[in-house]
């Protein structure tokens, strides 16, 4: 049970959700950081009162500390501010919910201290998932996944002893907004339609990866880490209604499967309170009331961003810090309407096809892989 949390990516929707959470269970905040979103984060700071605050942005990190002269809240900035808010003595678990690669440095950080980690910043176990869970082992640091389809697998097992009694995991995913479309019709896809999840709601950047399909691949590579298992034992179904968040299929025949309302405040709250079940501000799920429900399978031809994840996890090394690297600099010229939807898997596919791949997995191999993988998306799409 969490006691004092530090939140990495207070101002992002994980952030904000996990407030609410903290809030309702009365929990303290010791620390926020955010990346340059001044005026949030001052609320924040204002109404939870933490130790230290932190704005990755270095001019925005001082426009805060003007703002905060009349509390006593220390404010940094930039990487060190990042990194100390994730060692903070006084917090025993750190949400780390900021965007990117961004998050890799402060929760590595965080686990040599042998904090809990409620993670909800996938790029960490995707770029460097042997090295964070070899570290987590060696230190005594439990992990907590925030994503709800990882949640959704944490519960299923909890009742298992023997991970040879897993046949397989099955990740849920709700297809996007572009379910169902050819390869044809995605050619004239734009930003606006992109960002229009069915389901949830979501950040800019994982609202796109969710209409790709690279964040169900994202997420498949992050099963494999968390729970040790080879990408044979990882599948992914489309499940359009969001209501099962993921399965785990046993080798004697049994499925078991979590549902609830589409709504992060659960698998936030779980990871904050475990072993512990506490109220939680999101509404529950009515039986009653839900629509029928389907699945089907992701259609790798016309969504090649699932294919190529696959790819990377095959592979293995840094293989996955090349394609998470690449996508993120896809992604950001897609936003910014500088490259088309399709061009998203044609930009990582280049990326993949050109950085050499690195089989010593190191954190120095994983940065330098993504830096690689960010400098050819830039030079050939920008």
């Amino acid at each position: 049970m969490t006691h004092t949390i530090t939140i990495l990516g207070s101002t992002g929707s994980i952030g904000r959700q996990t407030l609410d959470v903290a809030e309702k269970l009365q929990i303290p905040v010791a620390a926020l950081a955010a990346s340059r979103n001044v005026e949030l984060l001052e609320a924040q700071c204002r109404k939870f009162r933490p130790e230290l605050a932190v704005l990755f942005d270095e001019a925005a990190a001082e426009e805060l500390k003007r703002r905060l002269s009349d509390m006593n809240i220390k404010v940094a900035g930039g990487m060190e501010g990042l990194l100390a808010a994730a060692l903070l003595d006084s917090a025993d678990t750190v949400v780390t919910a900021v965007s990117g690669m961004i998050g890799l440095r402060p929760t590595l950080a965080a686990i040599e201290r042998g904090k809990r980690i409620a993670l909800a910043n996938k790029e960490t176990l995707v770029c460097a998932g042997e090295l964070v869970m070899r570290e987590a082992q060696r230190r005594g640091a439990e992990i907590i996944p925030v994503d709800s389809e990882h949640s959704a697998i944490f519960q299923c097992l909890m009742g298992c002893r023997d991970r040879s009694e897993v046949r397989r995991l099955i990740l849920t995913c709700s297809g996007g907004p572009f379910y169902g479309k050819t390869a044809a019709e995605l050619q004239k896809v734009t930003r606006v339609d992109a960002l229009r999840h069915p389901n949830w709601k979501m950040g800019p950047k994982i609202t796109v990866d969710c209409a790709t399909l690279m964040n169900k691949g994202l997420e498949v590579i992050e099963a494999m880490r968390l729970y040790g298992l080879p990408l044979e034992q990882v599948t992914a179904v489309i499940h359009r209604q969001s209501i099962v968040h993921s399965l785990v299929e046993f080798r004697d025949g049994a499925v078991m499967a979590q549902l609830g309302t589409p709504d992060m405040r659960i698998p936030i709250g779980l990871a904050l309170t475990y072993p512990k079940r506490e109220e939680n501000p999101a509404p529950p799920l009515d039986l009653l009331s839900c629509p029928p429900l389907t699945f089907a399978a992701p259609d790798e031809e016309a969504f090649r961003c699932f294919r190529l994840a696959r790819q990377a996890a095959k592979q293995g090394g840094t293989a996955c810090a090349v394609l998470n690297g690449a996508n993120e600099a896809a992604v950001g010229l897609f936003l910014q309407e500088k490259l088309g939807f399709p061009e998203i898997a044609d930009a990582v596919e280049a990326a993949l096809d050109a950085v050499p791949q690195c089989a010593n997995m190191t954190l120095e191999a994983a940065l330098d892989a993504d830096r690689q993988a960010r400098d050819i998306v830039f030079a050939r799409f920008r």
